[in-house]
């Protein structure tokens, strides 16, 4: 069995044993002793869905109220005339077939990419690259759209993208630890109210089952729900 550091223990003796309000929760976060750096807020749903079926995925992208305190990398897949626009807007890359061919040489010094609609066909070459990482511009992301420069501002700023994984969990970034209470609180209320309104229809039963907040380094807190 590993040992546990002396912050774990620390942290562990703090951690509530019930599930919290969201603001209990959020300042039970705030008490844990954590690293010089400041940690990502990370925020992890269980739902009640089929991951199986793909009527029942739960996939976007929000901009929550308070940002997530980190800029992206956002590269466009677009024509000469959006590409100016693009990189005007924050792009580190912004291209055609010139930009396929460099992603496709192994170059993936980015975190987001957009997509014009008329680009989509030349991108989809790169699915077995792009998929994996889960970087393929899609419209139900909001990484496919005619307004390039919107997107890559979007992106950049620090646009949420979420997408339910095989077990039927999401999880997303909701903020930094450095966070005034208010913020976080706000980020979380806002991301959660975005998950309960993305409810398929054929989803039956519960549909959030479970709500748990950590940071980087520390316990997770379960929010009462």
């Amino acid at each position: 069995m590993p040992k546990l550091s002396k912050r774990r223990k620390q942290n562990l003796d703090v951690l509530p044993n019930e599930p919290q309000s969201l603001n209990d929760a959020v300042a039970s976060l705030k008490k844990f002793k954590g690293p010089k750096f400041d940690q990502t807020v990370e925020i992890v749903l269980h739902l009640g869905i089929d991951p199986r079926r793909a009527d029942q995925i739960i996939r976007g992208s929000i901009s929550l109220p308070k940002g997530i305190g980190k800029s992206k990398r956002v590269i466009a897949f677009c024509g000469s005339d959006d590409a100016v626009a693009a990189r005007e807007a924050g792009a580190v890359e912004a291209g055609g077939d010139e930009l396929v061919a460099k992603v496709n040489d192994g170059w993936l010094d980015f975190d987001v990419a957009v997509a014009t609609p008329d680009m989509m066909r030349v991108v989809g070459r790169l699915g077995r690259v792009l998929g994996p990482r889960g970087l393929m511009p899609s419209p139900k992301a909001g990484t496919v759209t005619k307004d390039v420069a919107s997107a890559v501002r979007e992106h950049s700023a620090g646009m949420v993208q979420y997408r339910n994984d095989d077990y039927g969990n999401i999880h997303a970034p909701v903020g930094r630890m450095s966070f005034p209470e208010a913020d976080l609180t706000e980020n979380i209320e806002f991301f959660i109210n975005t998950i309960e309104k993305a409810k398929p229809s054929a989803a039956k039963g519960t549909f959030v089952k479970k709500i748990v907040i950590s940071g980087t380094m520390t316990p997770g807190v379960q929010i009462a729900h």
